[in-house]
């Protein structure tokens, strides 16, 4: 369906059934949505329902990015919870947050409407990352309907005046929905187009192509920007509260949420680098939010028994021998929103399927991995 805001035609729905299904056969462990993105956001719920149910009947899962982690993230939850349990899921609510100020605090809602579902019997679980900043693509802070199309439809929309002039009131209007004044919390990850302003804040992209910090000249220096092509952003519009709140829930993993990253380019958000030892230097050891045994609960068998995920998640006898070999007094993050790029520290072993991959902190250069595949019957 490319880029169209529409429902599917009976044929088309017909067919990315059978993408599901034949990807089920194949040994997925599931469905996944990114419908706070375009396309995924024109995905209505019964779409995607349809789509859960071939994945369920397989004993896949179903993952999402919700429509909403802030202004309407109860909504959201509860959508997420409905198709999977409609679809015959389990369910997983990727990196959940509260991204606007305008609702910190919700993630207690939340966590009860989920807590609600496991207790009538749906299998609900989520991941988070350790951060109160985000990361995703600029064009997210723009109105869905204003991507349709692609490029050449971006294109067309942001260089007819009175279609951007509409566009740039809703964003302003998007922004005080969430207690955003500007958008001085959105920081440059990497721009192709424009390697300059990697690592600026928008009110210090605006300075340099517009020649002011006003938020009419954020948004046109974030019209500019999207015409080129875009960026990849990191987003400062969380509470550190909500993290440590999210973070003590039993069902909640750990997730970098992270791409696969290349060392030194642009300046990615820290958890791609430094995620899961940061839980276990900052929230285990100096904040003391959750034990160290539930930390790595929380990142080795509770994710592979919910993504069911065969042998995998413990250290036993017939399981593969992934093992992290760390010291609990000096394990951390070195990587910082400033200078992203830096490995962890206090990890000298790492071992995949038995075989040493880092030796004494250096790659070793093996490289064992293997491909994951959905458990034959495990429904």
């Amino acid at each position: 369906m490319g880029t169209a805001d529409r429902d599917p035609s009976v044929a088309e729905l017909a067919r990315m059934k059978s993408l599901v299904w034949r990807a089920m056969a194949d040994g997925a462990v599931g469905l996944s949505t990114g419908l706070q993105y375009v396309p995924g956001t024109f995905a209505g719920t019964a779409e995607i329902v349809e789509l859960a149910r071939v994945a369920g009947n397989a004993g896949g899962l179903y993952a999402s990015h919700m429509r909403n982690e802030g202004t309407e993230l109860e909504k959201a939850i509860e959508e997420t919870i409905r198709i999977g349990e409609l679809g015959g899921c389990r369910v997983q609510i990727s990196h959940l947050k509260v991204d606007s100020p305008s609702r910190w605090g919700a993630s207690a809602k939340a966590l009860t409407l989920i807590e609600a579902a496991r207790a009538r019997g749906v299998v609900v679980e989520a991941d988070q990352y350790a951060y109160t900043a985000a990361s995703s693509n600029l064009g997210i802070r723009f109105p869905s309907w204003a991507l349709e199309g692609g490029q050449i439809g971006i294109m067309g929309r942001l260089n007819d005046p009175a279609t951007w002039m509409k566009i740039k009131e809703e964003m302003r209007g998007l922004l005080a929905e969430r207690g955003l004044a500007d958008l001085s919390f959105a920081v440059v990850a990497a721009a192709r187009s424009h390697p300059e302003l990697n690592g600026l804040s928008m009110k210090q992209v605006a300075v340099k192509l517009k020649g002011a910090d006003t938020l009419d000249a954020q948004l046109e220096a974030a019209r500019e920007m999207m015409l080129a092509g875009g960026a990849s952003m990191v987003y400062h519009f969380m509470s550190d509260d909500d993290v440590e709140r999210i973070m003590r829930h039993p069902q909640v993993g750990i997730a970098s949420d992270s791409a696969v990253l290349t060392l030194g380019d642009g300046v990615p958000h820290p958890r791609g680098y430094g995620n899961n030892v940061r839980v276990l230097g900052e929230y285990v050891r100096r904040k003391r939010v959750i034990s160290l045994q539930e930390a790595v609960r929380k990142m080795t068998s509770l994710p592979a028994g919910h993504f069911r995920l065969d042998k995998r998640g413990l250290v036993k006898i017939g399981y593969a021998a992934d093992l992290v070999i760390f010291d609990a007094a000096t394990v951390g993050e070195a990587a910082t929103f400033e200078k992203p790029h830096a490995y962890a520290t206090g990890v000298p072993h790492v071992l995949v399927n038995g075989i040493p991959v880092i030796r004494n902190g250096e790659p070793t250069g093996a490289r064992p991995g293997q491909v994951l595949t959905l458990k034959a019957g495990s429904r």
